[in-house]
């Protein structure tokens, strides 16, 4: 039977007792043994009983399947990328959600099993999480969007009350560097693009570490990676999915990717976000200033992620279009646009 009743510290001690070292599974292709069988007998370890039933869901980094049981509501069963993380980095994000929901935040959890979130077989760590209906937010109203600030502004408070031990910071300097060095490194780059790839990409690293080097933004624990994708949209508001990229950095990095379109668009969409947010946290407005250098940020760490998984026979199955000359034509045609787009004022509500 599911049994959801634990309490997140006990999940966070239990999990914690599990080994702390990444994991010993070793592989050039990760997800190459993760068979139907496979997912199947680490269902039933836990004490679940499938059905039989699998629909694989809209995952890359790591393998998300919906699985049905016998006689009780499916369930969607996360595989994470072997070796990706440590086990406490996993079990921290586990606590993390859970202190949402102890908040009456609708963050979609884990659910603990025998006093456990987060299991092992076979090399693989998984975690089982309550399905969960929604849509992608579309945001076109202001009550939508002021709906989606306070909601961010909760989890934003709560963020704040403590940092994390084990999660990553975020650190968009760092990150440049390692995506340069990826692309580069890897021979990615047409011969003709290698000189204007190197030449761009480190003005931008430039400009990202002097806008966060004038701003020195606040750091909290935040979602990471909230953009609408992680976002399901039901007819009573917002939850959110996913919180493996939770780290501890700037408010801003959690609010800019859910503003997009013209500069008027963009004010009209922040000032009611905002207006929304600040029910709840403050937001130091000079972080409107990192909003461009992290949309900078983004497209460079894109195309790294990319070349570091595409090993993994899922990525070029989705990512037909990805690694041709026209691909790093137009990723170095925007990434020169964007500066420009840098050195534009700053958007003012």
């Amino acid at each position: 039977m599911l049994r959801e009743s634990c309490g997140w510290r006990r999940c966070r001690a239990h999990n914690a007792r599990m080994s702390t070292t990444r994991n010993d599974f070793k592989s050039e292709v990760p997800y190459d043994r993760l068979s139907p069988d496979l997912m199947m007998a680490a269902i039933e370890s836990i004490g679940l009983v499938p059905d039989g039933r699998m629909l694989a869901l809209n995952s890359y980094e790591n393998r998300v399947y919906q699985i049905g049981l016998e006689d009780e509501a499916p369930v969607v069963v996360k595989f994470y990328r072997p070796g990706r993380w440590l086990v406490d980095t996993i079990s921290e994000e586990h606590a993390f959600a859970a202190e949402l929901v102890a908040a009456d935040i609708p963050v979609v959890a884990p659910i603990a099993i025998g006093g456990v979130t987060l299991h092992q077989y076979a090399g693989y760590c998984y975690a089982v999480y309550p399905r969960r209906g929604g849509r992608w937010p579309d945001l076109d109203t202001c009550e939508d969007r002021e709906l989606m600030g306070r909601f961010l502004g909760r989890m934003h408070r709560i963020g704040a009350t403590q940092q994390f031990l084990h999660r990553p910071r975020f650190d968009p300097v760092r990150q440049i560097d390692a995506a340069i060095a990826t692309i580069e490194e890897g021979d990615w780059l047409p011969d003709y693009q290698v000189e204007r790839y190197g030449d761009v990409a480190r003005e931008i690293g430039e400009r990202v570490a002097d806008a966060f080097a004038a701003v020195m933004p606040r750091t909290l624990r935040i979602h990471g990676d909230c953009h609408r994708g992680n976002v399901l949209w039901t007819d009573s508001g917002a939850h959110i999915v996913d919180l493996d990229d939770c780290a501890v950095g700037p408010a801003v990095q959690d609010l800019w990717m859910l503003c997009a379109g013209s500069a008027d668009e963009r004010r009209r969409q922040w000032t009611d976000v905002l207006e929304g947010y600040e029910q709840f946290a403050t937001f130091d407005r000079a972080e409107l200033t990192l909003v461009e250098p992290l949309r900078a940020f983004r497209m460079l760490h894109y195309a790294a992620w990319l070349a570091r998984r595409w090993q993994d026979p899922a990525f070029p199955r989705a990512f037909t279009w990805f690694g041709g000359a026209r691909y790093w034509e137009d990723h170095v045609r925007e990434l020169a646009e964007q500066l420009e787009v840098i050195d534009q004022p700053v958007l003012r509500l």
